[in-house]
């Protein structure tokens, strides 16, 4: 063996780059796992994947487990919602759906970070800057806000909040915050088919609370946003 391939190979066995070993293999698997949800994302169906999900005996579990991985591959947030209504109707629902979206936004956020290990420093570009700067004094409410407006895709969110210097408590409660009413409108939009569906009564209430739950989260940033400007 050359004295060069001995370098290779110790430079590859070193911690430095069995981490970046690491890191390339998680950013396959993602990688590989968003083309293969675009590729079949007409089965993302909420009733299906509800039943798939019921058939185990710790359904919330499973729920839990799915929602963070589809967090992951930028499933959209809704349809788990949609999922939690059905299968767990309105209280345990909003339960379910809330823990995971904040468990799949922690999960994103933690792993843009665990990738990025300042490889991309954004404080170098002047144009970002003040962006920066005012996400660091918002906080947790500066998240939340972004959570509210709901042309931002949940994963884009949870991965571009992580290159930013926000605190993982401040991250993490305003995540849950800003995502909680159309987490509401989702679940109980999804308990009251459910319930529409095989012809019980009791899906007016549900319809109505989750009617009144999207049009506050359509609300709230409008407003906010003439505040703030």
């Amino acid at each position: 063996m050359s004295a060069k391939d001995g370098s290779a190979a110790a430079s590859a066995a070193s911690p430095a780059g069995r981490r970046r070993g690491a890191r390339l293999a998680l950013l396959v698997l993602l990688a590989a796992g968003i083309v293969l949800v675009w590729r079949w994302r007409g089965a993302l169906d909420p009733r299906a994947l509800g039943a798939a999900i019921a058939a185990y005996p710790a359904a919330p579990l499973v729920f839990l487990g799915v929602h963070v991985a589809a967090s992951l591959v930028f499933v959209p947030r809704a349809v788990l919602a949609v999922v939690a209504g059905l299968l767990f109707g309105m209280t345990w629902g909003i339960l379910w759906a809330a823990a995971g979206s904040v468990l799949g936004a922690v999960a994103g956020f933690c792993v843009a970070r665990y990738l990025n290990a300042g490889m991309v420093d954004l404080e170098g570009y002047a144009r970002i800057r003040p962006l920066l700067e005012r996400v660091r004094r918002g906080g947790w409410r500066a998240v939340a806000l972004l959570r509210l407006i709901p042309i931002v895709p949940h994963s884009f969110a949870n991965y571009g909040l992580a290159l930013t210097p926000l605190p993982l408590g401040s991250y993490a409660f305003g995540s849950l915050v800003g995502q909680l009413p159309m987490t509401i409108a989702c679940v109980d939009l999804g308990a009251a088919g459910e319930r529409l569906a095989l012809g019980r009564a009791g899906w007016v209430a549900p319809t109505l609370i989750g009617a009144a739950a999207l049009g506050l989260s359509l609300l709230i940033p409008v407003v906010a946003r003439r505040r703030l400007g």
